[in-house]
């Protein structure tokens, strides 16, 4: 499915979860008014974008262990069974796997290639490597902008909904002949305090969610780093052997 049709699927939804959420609501709550409605499906949208990373993240990480599967693609390439590499990778299926993949193959297509160098081979493999990154990094880091714009987003209404609360509470007290009006300030002031809880939730959530996938990424992304630099260095060693 696309991004933009996901986005758009997860909006709708969530606007509909929480228009109905907000009428099932006691009184006292739905007294926060419609932005009450506005902030439960950014909540809702939140959960969504979370549960959509867990499920990426978890495939991204491959059928078996990193760790496992990169000492199996090591051991291999010392032997010099690129094929078997390359089976072990689609075994895996991880992004880390995909990445080693396409450098071992480029490898394997320019290793007996004699109008180019060693470095250029090497070269070749990098750049395989790089490419492959490219298409798999923006997969990991895919909602996470959306995540720290709902926080965003999520204290702005709430803030708005605080404030109309208050206004509307202020204007309780300039009732006529210097009355105040009792129920239209209680109100007010449940509108403003509804909605800073609601904002504040949904912030809180936003931005928890936002850092603890960032680092979850970066943490992934350093593996894979590390992963393909190895591998470039053992094809390295074989080169200079050849070489010598």
């Amino acid at each position: 499915m696309k991004q933009s049709i996901f986005v758009t699927l997860v909006l709708i939804v969530s606007l509909g979860v929480g228009t109905f959420i907000w009428t099932q609501l006691p009184e006292y709550l739905q007294k926060g008014g419609p932005l009450v409605a506005v902030l439960i499906a950014l909540v809702f949208m939140v959960l969504c974008f979370v549960l959509e990373r867990l499920i990426t993240l978890r495939i991204a990480r491959g059928k078996t262990s990193i760790q496992s599967f990169f000492r199996q693609v090591i051991t291999l390439l010392q032997k010099g069974d690129y094929d078997g590499a390359v089976a072990v990778c689609d075994k895996q299926r991880g992004s880390c796997a995909n990445i080693l993949r396409a450098g071992i193959e480029r490898y394997q297509q320019v290793r007996t290639d004699r109008s180019l160098n060693p470095e250029k081979r090497i070269e070749h493999t990098q750049t395989a490597i790089e490419e492959a990154n490219a298409l798999e990094v923006p997969l990991l880091e895919r909602n996470l902008i959306a995540l720290s714009t709902i926080a965003s987003i999520a204290t702005m209404v709430g803030l708005l909904g605080t404030t109309i609360g208050m206004i509307r509470a202020f204007a309780a007290t300039a009732g006529k002949g210097g009355v105040i009006d009792a129920e239209q300030l209680a109100v007010g002031i449940s509108e403003a305090l509804v909605n800073t809880a609601g904002g504040l939730t949904g912030a809180i959530l936003g931005i928890v969610a936002y850092n603890f996938f960032v680092n979850k990424v970066d943490s992934f992304n350093y593996t894979i780093d590390e992963a393909t630099y190895e591998v470039v260095q053992l094809l390295k060693a074989q080169e200079a052997e050849k070489g010598a």
